[in-house]
């Protein structure tokens, strides 16, 4: 078995960066040092595991001959899970991107992320350009991120056991519960924490980089996406088929094109 296939199921042991509020952010790397480095950016409840490495993503990398970084953002993974709603503010998000590839001392990397990763990435591509080469945006809201979550239901279902009436409020706590390293308060936190400052991307200030937007087929913010990417001067737009918010990180179509795209 090669290191590329041993690494669709395996994962070395974290390389952890602390960041300016004293929170440990979990970092990943594979590949040669010398290739193209990605950044990969994992969505909400999720992780570089689950994002990244289930779904063939670091494989289908490797192969494409460039060198993979992953990051556990705050609250996630191996990363700390601070309950301070400050602490997920977009600018910290960001930050702490910027921490890892200062302390990796990467100048620049392409980029590749998915819902809560997307939007992180489309921030990071506008704040700081210079370090992002070009991205995958990949399920990327035109909105806040967690914006419908109702963290009051959220709230009485940790503190009292009950029940969470509204629909889309329980999708996101079975998403977050089905993994059993996740903190929910926490990543009740996050949702919080993207309520504060400004966290809706800007359509009149688009990353000016080469990015490529892509949207499962059956994903309710599937115009959302489009409407971004339009925005973008050096937008494309892929549209996955048959997928929907939660399986799209693992089609074989996403992944062809986002590599092919984070090629050159």
């Amino acid at each position: 078995m090669d290191d590329a296939l041993t690494a669709l199921t395996t994962m070395p042991p974290p390389q952890f960066i602390m960041t300016a509020d004293g929170d440990r952010i979990a970092t990943y790397t594979w590949g040669d040092d010398a290739a193209p480095t990605v950044l990969c950016v994992h969505g909400f409840g999720s992780s570089t595991r689950d994002n990244w490495v289930n779904t063939g993503w670091v494989r289908d990398l490797l192969r494409g001959g460039l060198r993979v970084l992953a990051v556990d953002q705050r609250g996630h993974g191996a990363s700390d899970k601070p309950h301070r709603p400050e602490a997920y503010e977009m600018t910290n998000l960001v930050d702490d991107l910027v921490n890892v590839l200062d302390t990796y001392l990467l100048d620049t990397v392409g980029y590749l992320g998915y819902s809560l990763g997307g939007r992180v990435g489309w921030q990071a591509a506008v704040d700081v350009p210079a370090r992002i080469e070009r991205a995958v945006l990949g399920g990327i809201p035109d909105g806040r991120p967690l914006a419908r979550m109702q963290i009051d239901q959220v709230r009485a279902y940790l503190d009292e056991g009950r029940a969470v009436e509204d629909a889309v409020t329980r999708r996101y706590v079975s998403l977050a519960e089905r993994v059993s390293t996740n903190d929910l308060r926490a990543l009740m936190s996050l949702a919080e924490g993207m309520r504060l400052g400004e966290s809706d991307p800007d359509p009149a200030s688009p990353p000016r980089q080469p990015v490529l937007f892509a949207t499962g087929q059956d994903d309710p913010i599937l115009e959302q996406s489009r409407r971004l990417a339009a925005v973008a001067p050096q937008g494309m737009f892929v549209e996955i088929p048959g997928r929907d918010h939660i399986t799209a990180p693992g089609s074989r179509d996403f992944r062809q094109a986002g590599v092919q795209f984070l090629q050159g």
